[in-house]
């Protein structure tokens, strides 16, 4: 949630914290994990620290930490059976919070964002196959429903719990809401070159490093006439090959930009002046880029991942993530003025309707309230 007051283009678990407090801060008890010290807020102190969350002061950190130390100590609230939500993966790998489940009468129900750890431990950091191997036990071992946010993300939990020998318990697949963007964006200036758009975290998974030999050949082979590609996210993890491309890489100098920092607004810009968005991922539980640039009106290229066909609804051109030369033909058949291939997709574009947060609420209160 702190990228939304940073000036950041929110990312997916942003938005799904923000997405699900304005939908049950009003009549929903909060509940404090913080180290060893776990909680149910009485009424009275839920309601204030779901104002706290929503007011985006500069003490906001510091007032935090001082209403979760004070409601810990004075307040505190049984589970009476009910619906316990968690939306995030954090701290589900921790025995104490196995044991305060088993503790207290709440009915869990997680939102699972995706099993990339287990299923690509190449991508992440080392140790975290084994704590999202935890993460998703726990799931399995204590939920009464679990909530997907796409059905790629719950057929690979389903692959993980056959797997381990374990039951599958109550599942929905409930796409996340797109916030739409600005308007419909107004590029800047008109882009001297064709450009192309890459959205999120630089990481291994994320695949720059595709782009990034594609466009070394482009700039070889073309020199000043490459199209520009921008790179729009902040650096994360196991991406060391494709910072050393981007910061010593003398032939790649002038053909790409690095935007660490993005608003909405300019997002919305960006996107407005790009000929595609391009979406290389090797794995993704759901890929929020893809539908805020359909929504947007811009066309995609993007890995052909099961996610990607199932929430691009036969829109976005889809190519294998790792084959070089595909990359480069469709990206230069999309830099033409003229382009079919774009022409095409923006055809295929006609009536699309982006996910809604009252579409995914819609179903699944309705699959809670029969759970």
């Amino acid at each position: 949630m702190w990228r939304r007051w940073t000036g950041r283009h929110p990312t997916g678990i942003d938005r799904v914290c923000l997405a699900y407090l304005s939908r049950y801060a009003g009549e929903a008890n909060a509940v404090i994990q913080h180290r060893r010290l776990r909680r149910i807020f009485d009424a009275k102190s839920s309601a204030a620290l779901f104002a706290l969350l929503s007011d985006p002061a500069p003490a906001f950190k510091r007032q935090l930490a001082s209403r979760i130390v004070r409601s810990a100590v004075t307040s505190g609230e049984a589970g009476n059976g009910r619906i316990y939500l968690n939306i995030g993966h954090t701290g589900l790998d921790d025995q104490g919070f196995r044991d305060w489940l088993r503790q207290t009468d709440v009915r869990p129900v997680y939102l699972v964002h995706d099993l990339i750890p287990i299923t690509h431990p190449e991508f992440c950091r080392a140790g975290e196959r084994e704590r999202h191997q935890a993460r998703m036990d726990t799931i399995l071992g204590t939920a009464a429903g679990v909530i997907g946010n796409s059905q790629a993300t719950l057929d690979s939990l389903a692959d993980y719990a056959r797997d381990t020998g374990q039951a599958e318990p109550p599942a929905i697949a409930a796409w996340l809401g797109a916030t739409p963007l600005p308007g419909r964006g107004t590029p800047a200036a008109t882009p001297s070159h064709p450009t192309f758009v890459i959205l999120g975290t630089i990481e291994a998974r994320k695949n720059h490093l595709t782009l990034l030999h594609v466009w070394t050949r482009l700039a070889e082979r073309l020199r000043h006439a490459a199209p520009k590609l921008l790179i729009i996210g902040q650096r994360g993890w196991e991406c060391e090959q494709a910072v050393d491309m981007m910061e010593r890489s003398e032939t790649l100098r002038g053909s790409i930009v690095e935007a660490g920092r993005c608003s909405d607004d300019e997002l919305a810009r960006h996107l407005a002046g790009a000929r595609a968005l391009l979406f290389p991922s090797l794995a993704e539980g759901f890929g929020l880029p893809l539908v805020e640039a359909l929504q947007s009106g811009t066309p995609v290229i993007a890995s052909d991942l099961p996610v990607f066909r199932e929430i691009g609804q036969g829109i976005p051109d889809l190519l294998d993530p790792i084959d070089g030369p595909a990359w480069e033909r469709a990206i230069l058949a999309y830099a033409e003025a003229d382009s079919a291939p774009r022409s095409a997709q923006l055809k295929r574009m006609a009536g699309y309707r982006a996910p809604t947060w009252d579409e995914h609420f819609s179903k699944v209160d309705a699959w809670l309230a029969a759970l």
